[in-house]
């Protein structure tokens, strides 16, 4: 069991966490040291205090009031204590009850056991306003009313609102602050993340504090370098492609202008090869990165495709719908029904059945898997399979042709749209293309 499973998963829960855990450790701490000292010590000193007041009144009614003195007696402790006396000629305490029911109840008890020599008795409870200690003189029973205050504080309550209410307040302004300053690195993110997706138009304007716009700019120059990167490497292929054209080209026409045999129709088929490769190589170097994304429904792209397919190649191919519901999503269509397609030939290339499988792994991850019952691919080979211009002699056959550029670009198209392109070994015996893609 570690720490980090309890922890918050968001930066802006883990910054509250570290302004919030310690203020609230700190206000508990200073809670239970006030309630300590608070009934230990401000208690004892009011209770002592009334006691020492109650006991001062006892003494100068003596053991034995007189009816005459009475009078003299209630006007000086209304006066000097604001008390109130009531006198019971005759009257007994018959016993005193010791039940306890707070902690200013246990404290002045002991105050008046130390002052009063006389048998007492007290009620804290019956008036919420008043306080009353009965003390037996020897002709009666004195009652001496106090007011519930002057033993019972309410700073403890005032205080514990305090504490909550500071603690709400607190809690509050370090939401409003703290989403200000988490705003700008979710808006950072969320540029990031459609950079890797592949969208070039990304509306990001430096905000926040110092260092997120450290980071910002560093992401916009990030940027600007992958899309200067991205044009003149499609400027200068497409250039290639322009200059290694016109000679194909005149060779196309002089071969077109001589006699018929099998020179050059072997000529002929070399000048096909060289512009499939010079065709392939542009369109790897360009990607498709132009288009623009657009919401797209890839069952039915999918679906399309294998029905295209499947008038060259029927009952090859199969498209197995899965029964949830597949949102629609941005993407570059262009682009992704290219990687379908080289994924697709492929698989007719170097198989006899082909199954396409579609899922939602979460609620933003989408699964798609090309399956396959040809030769396959060695698990040492995998990784290379996927890179440009790599053809594996072992498992793929040197004369079906190709450039090695199928999964090459197919891989490329996924990355851009900030996905992955990943080979298994497929159920059916051969070959599975897994392809994740956020949604």
């Amino acid at each position: 069991m570690q720490l980090r499973n309890y922890m918050p998963k968001t930066l802006f829960g883990r910054m509250l966490a570290i302004i919030l855990v310690p203020v609230i450790l700190v206000q508990l701490i200073t809670v239970l040291i006030f309630y300590e000292r608070h009934w230990d010590s401000v208690t004892r000193q009011m209770a002592g205090a009334l006691a020492g007041e109650i006991t001062l009144i006892v003494d100068r009614a003596g053991t034995n009031l007189m009816p005459t003195e009475l009078d003299q007696l209630r006007d000086y402790a209304a006066r000097y204590f604001g008390f109130s006396l009531q006198f019971r000629a005759d009257a007994e305490i018959t016993e005193n009850e010791r039940d306890f029911t707070s902690y200013a109840d246990l404290v002045f008890s002991e105050s008046l056991d130390k002052r009063i020599a006389q048998r007492w008795s007290s009620d804290l409870t019956s008036d919420p306003e008043l306080i009353s200690v009965d003390v037996q003189l020897s002709n009666g029973v004195l009652r001496i009313y106090a007011g519930r205050k002057r033993i019972f504080s309410s700073t403890s309550w005032t205080f514990l609102a305090f504490t909550i209410g500071s603690s709400l307040l607190l809690f509050f302004i370090s939401l409003l602050f703290l989403r200000g300053q988490v705003r700008p690195i979710r808006r950072l993110a969320d540029a990031a993340r459609q950079l890797g997706l592949g969208r070039t138009e990304i509306d990001y304007q430096l905000e926040g504090a110092k260092e997120v716009r450290l980071a910002g700019r560093a992401f916009q120059a990030m940027q600007h370098r992958i899309h200067r990167h991205l044009s003149e490497r499609t400027t200068m292929l497409a250039g290639v492609s322009h200059d290694l054209r016109t000679p194909l080209t005149r060779m196309r026409l002089q071969t077109a202008l001589l006699k018929d045999n099998p020179e050059i129709a072997a000529l002929e088929e070399d000048i096909d090869d060289m512009q499939r490769m010079v065709d392939g190589y542009l369109s790897f170097a360009r990607g498709e990165s132009g288009e623009t994304a657009i919401d797209t429904d890839l069952p039915e792209l999918v679906a399309n495709l294998v029905k295209r397919t499947s008038q060259s190649h029927p009952d090859r191919v199969t498209f197995i719908r899965n029964i949830e519901k597949i949102p629609h999503f941005a993407v570059r269509r262009q682009a992704i029904q290219r990687a379908f397609d080289n994924i697709i030939a492929n698989a007719l290339r170097y198989a006899d059945r082909s199954e396409i499988r579609m899922r939602v792994q979460s609620a933003d991850i989408l699964i798609i898997t090309f399956d396959d019952d040809g030769p396959g691919i060695p698990f040492a080979q995998r990784e290379e399979a996927v890179r440009p211009f790599k053809r594996l002699e072992d498992s793929r056959n040197q004369e079906t042709g190709g450039t090695g550029l199928g999964l090459a670009i197919a891989s490329d198209i996924i990355l851009s749209h900030g996905g992955e392109l990943k080979l298994e070994d497929s159920p059916m015996g051969g070959l599975r293309v897994l392809i994740k893609l956020p949604i």
